[in-house]
């Protein structure tokens, strides 16, 4: 028996709402499940709206656009991530300027952010990583002094709080994912989120290629079609009731692992809590100790003879080609914990359809393969 790195959860009203737009016609953006699952996700992070779109990539290049930064402006993020958080600058003339994380959390640090700030600075990206959110307060407090915009990127989120309050109602804008292993999925898909009128108009027109408002086939500006789908709003709509139950699905699993993980030796396992959060679990990460013998690739390749199911760790975004080319500054930087984990680091089966059962039998096999080396 195999166990894949993620199984999605669709045992909800999915079916009941996507037969609902097949029945009616509805299939395209134009139909109510999209402003029903906007208006949904809006009113339960406490922002003003929301704008559903195709993909979390999607959702970030809209923020990025929406904040009409000059060219030449310096946008703060962490290597630590997804290549999405910087994929739409070299289109806009922006320039990033990466900060390693934290050892623990794999978040940002303030400390990090502050040192990196200076007279081009415009912006901060915080990106909540792998189930704890970044210590969102200082980090706020450093860009109101500095009158930073803030984009606040709650892909691994969806659910979570800091300090009581939902992640993705921090910042200027935020955005969610809606990817297969997300707490909430429509396939692929995302979502803007903001509370400013002006930046919400601005996302609106930009995703629906910017047509004109009294004569549709004009067009000042070149936007993209990045519209949901109502079918993928359906979806959504299903999970987004489920998203209590799946929230607390996630951190049974994660417990589950804490407790059969935590006398394996060679390998730290994730924080279970800080201060500000509990954790999420969006997946379960292991990074390997420094002197253990073997880099995740190994292992992980000694796990999948075995049938478990994994994944590396992101790829530091300071050390990624297709950015090199744009910004050949970076080879010149270190991030030494953002460079380790991604070779030490690897997560485990823990997607919202795994079930706990199997949780004692992966985690033996993973012991058993660690022991090997």
């Amino acid at each position: 028996m195999g166990f894949p790195v993620n199984q999605p959860l669709i045992d909800g009203n999915e079916l009941k709402y996507l037969t609902e737009c097949i029945e009616t016609g509805w299939i395209s953006s134009e139909g109510p499940f999209v402003k029903c699952f906007e208006d949904a996700m809006a009113k339960f992070v406490g922002r003003n709206e929301a704008v559903a779109v195709t993909s979390g990539t999607a959702a970030l290049q809209l923020a990025f656009d929406a904040l009409q930064l000059s060219p030449g402006s310096e946008v703060i993020l962490p290597s630590f991530t997804i290549v999405s958080c910087a994929s739409a600058l070299p289109g806009l003339g922006l320039t990033p300027v990466f900060v390693d994380c934290d050892p623990v959390t794999f978040n940002m640090r303030a400390e990090d952010v502050a040192a990196a700030i200076n007279e081009r600075t415009r912006a901060v990206l915080i990106a909540h990583i792998y189930g704890l959110p970044a210590d969102l307060d200082p980090l706020l407090a450093l860009a109101a002094q500095h009158e930073l915009k803030v984009i606040e990127d709650a892909a691994e989120a969806i659910g979570q709080t800091y300090r009581g309050k939902q992640c993705g109602s921090f910042g200027d804008i935020s955005i969610f994912s809606f990817y297969p292993n997300k707490h909430i999925t429509t396939g692929e898909g995302g979502m803007v989120l903001a509370d400013a009128p002006a930046l919400i108009e601005r996302i609106r027109f930009m995703r629906n290629l910017s047509f004109d408002k009294e004569r549709r086939y004009i067009h000042t500006e070149l936007g993209w079609n990045y519209r949901m789908t109502n079918m993928q709003a359906a979806l959504g709509f299903a999970q987004f009731e489920k998203l209590p139950r799946n929230v607390e699905l996630k951190r049974r699993i994660g417990r589950a692992y804490d407790e059969a993980l935590k006398d394996v030796e060679g390998i730290s396992l994730p924080l279970p809590a800080t201060d500000y959060a509990e954790n999420i679990y969006w997946v379960y990460p292991l990074v390997l100790d420094d002197d253990f013998p073997a880099d995740a690739a190994t292992v992980m390749a000694a796990l999948g003879e075995e049938g478990i199911g994994t994944r590396h760790f992101f790829y530091p975004l300071h050390r990624q080609p297709a950015l090199l080319k744009h910004y050949p500054q970076l080879a010149d930087i270190s991030l030494p914990v953002s460079e380790r984990i991604a070779q030490k680091g690897f997560y485990i089966p823990s997607g919202l359809g795994l079930d706990p059962v199997h949780i004692p039998t992966i985690s033996q096999k993973i012991e058993d393969v660690l022991r090997k080396f």
